[in-house]
């Protein structure tokens, strides 16, 4: 075979494997070339079972179904389980003079028999034979086998290269499934109800509006002040729902301008205005068939709040700058620290969007109001951060926990997190002590921690922490208090006296 017909010919077997993402489609086209091209009277291409050591036809041409089923053969039986077994080609004259042949699919009679050539070489991935390609073609004195060899186990070494691609697509497709699942399980692990912090008669009425409404597609409005949960209430409602594997959208209307809130929203053709220089989905049509939760709902405008009302109304909008209606399947959940009611009455938020949205409220109470959730709280932001920063925390000292108790807290949640997170960064022992708390915290006349006026009223009561926070450790035992702080037992009972401490109320 002219070299040049062989390179065409190659070419011509490259586009039929690439052309298929299939793989039994595009070895059926490779057969069906060498058909026209090599004159092939049947082709087969076998596979390797290493587990049972089974050898079985992967695909054929020229052989009937009924012969394909039973072209099994044991590894080393027959020139092709020898083939695959040494991983080396074999090529016959004529069959007829070979006591090896075995016709195991019977699609051969003993008269064509006499007039056919077979070649077969070994498809190897990497080095370890994974099945192997065999071609009958009829008997000619003249055709040079050893060329007909060579130009298979090219062909051979080309299904092979499809199949470690294939494969390759397959473990990312796997491993990019298993990841998904796994966030995705993560993600409902996460924002499970229970895994909202707080066992205050107010948290557990909280716990039960969201199991009464997450199964539900009723539209919900969490109200509370800046910093207390309400986009953690708002995942748990989405990830407990029906429509916790469809997306999860969250936008913020207060941090977008006016101008641009309605493009987020909405989506926008392209030229709808100057920097549209191409089509975009809004989040409406991203969040189709999930939930588009909307913070901040208060802040929009009122020509942004008369689209949002019809898109509540008829679930359908249309692009700025377009004229395409685009129907969608959204659930929306609303967040506000805003007194609603106040702004309708003073016309700056609709009426009947409040009334649209305000369709099952739940309140968020302050921290303040929820004093009992502050050590809870405390303890759990702690685990969080010490494991994130490698410490070996274990325990607020007892007049941090005062101070903790203490504060009003104005920030609500993410302020105690905060709070909590830059004393783990300061703390290098196994205790958060009251300094290693917040100057707001250590300072405000609310916490009844404002600091002493001089060095010996500071001394005084480090010293009165430090012996209270032993005590407790040890139990009210005096002796093995002084020994953790390294002092004496007459020293430690003196100080004890001293400042009023009484080691049996920490038995």
């Amino acid at each position: 075979m002219p070299k040049i017909d062989e390179i065409s010919l190659l070419y011509e077997i490259s586009e039929a494997l690439n052309k298929h993402p299939d793989l039994k489609k595009s070895l059926y086209n490779v057969l069906d070339i060498l058909s026209k091209s090599m004159n092939m009277v049947r082709g087969m291409i076998t596979i390797l079972n290493p587990l049972r050591e089974e050898i079985s036809v992967e695909v054929a041409h020229g052989i009937s179904q009924n012969a394909i089923q039973k072209g099994k053969y044991k590894l080393g039986e027959g020139i092709t389980g020898q083939v695959i077994q040494e991983g080396k080609a074999v090529s016959i004259g004529r069959i007829s003079e070979s006591a090896q042949f075995l016709n195991r699919t019977e699609s051969r009679g003993a008269k064509k028999k006499q007039d056919l050539s077979f070649i077969c070489v070994p498809i190897k991935k990497e080095q370890q034979v994974i099945g192997a390609l065999s071609v009958d073609k009829p008997f000619d004195a003249n055709y040079p086998l050893m060329e007909g060899e060579k130009f298979l186990s090219v062909v051979a070494a080309m299904i092979a290269t499809k199949v470690i691609h294939l494969e390759r697509i397959q473990r990312e497709k796997e491993k990019l499934t298993s990841e998904n699942e796994r966030l995705k399980a993560e993600l409902e692990k996460k924002y499970r109800i229970k895994n909202i912090v707080g066992n205050s008669n107010k948290m557990r009425e909280v716990y039960q509006m969201i199991s009464q409404v997450a199964r539900s597609n009723a539209t919900v409005l969490i109200r509370g002040e800046s910093g207390t949960g309400k986009e953690l209430v708002a995942n748990a409602i989405h990830y407990n729902s029906r429509r916790a594997t469809h997306p999860f959208v969250k936008i913020n209307c207060a941090a977008l301008p006016a101008n641009l809130i309605e493009s987020e929203l909405f989506g926008h053709e392209k030229g709808a205005f100057t920097g549209a220089i191409h089509q975009k989905a809004g989040k409406f049509e991203i969040a189709d068939k999930g939930t588009l939760f909307l913070d901040e709902i208060g802040s929009i405008t009122q020509d942004v709040q008369t689209k949002l009302l019809r898109v509540l109304q008829e679930r359908e909008f249309e692009r700025v700058g377009g004229n395409k209606t685009i129907k969608v399947d959204v659930r929306i959940v609303a967040a506000t620290n805003k007194n609603l009611e106040q702004a309708v009455a003073e016309n700056l938020f609709r009426s009947d969007l409040y009334y649209r949205i305000n369709v099952f409220p739940i309140y968020l109470p302050p921290l303040r109001e929820r004093k009992t959730d502050i050590l809870a709280l405390a303890d759990f932001f702690l685990e969080k951060y010490t494991r994130e920063n490698g410490k070996d925390i274990v325990r607020f000292s007892t007049p941090a926990i005062d101070m903790l108790m203490a504060y009003h807290w104005p920030g609500n949640v993410r302020e105690l997190e905060n709070c909590i997170e830059r004393s783990v960064l300061l703390c290098d022992g196994k205790v958060i002590h009251s300094y290693h708390l917040p100057p707001t915290l250590q300072t405000g006349a609310e916490s009844d921690t404002l600091p002493s006026n001089t060095l010996e009223d500071a001394v005084e009561k480090l010293e009165k922490e430090m012996i209270i926070d032993a005590l407790k450790h040890t139990r009210g035992n005096m002796s093995q208090a002084a020994k953790t702080l390294g002092s004496t037992i007459r020293k430690i009972a003196y100080k004890a006296q001293r400042y009023g401490i009484n080691p049996r109320l920490y038995h």
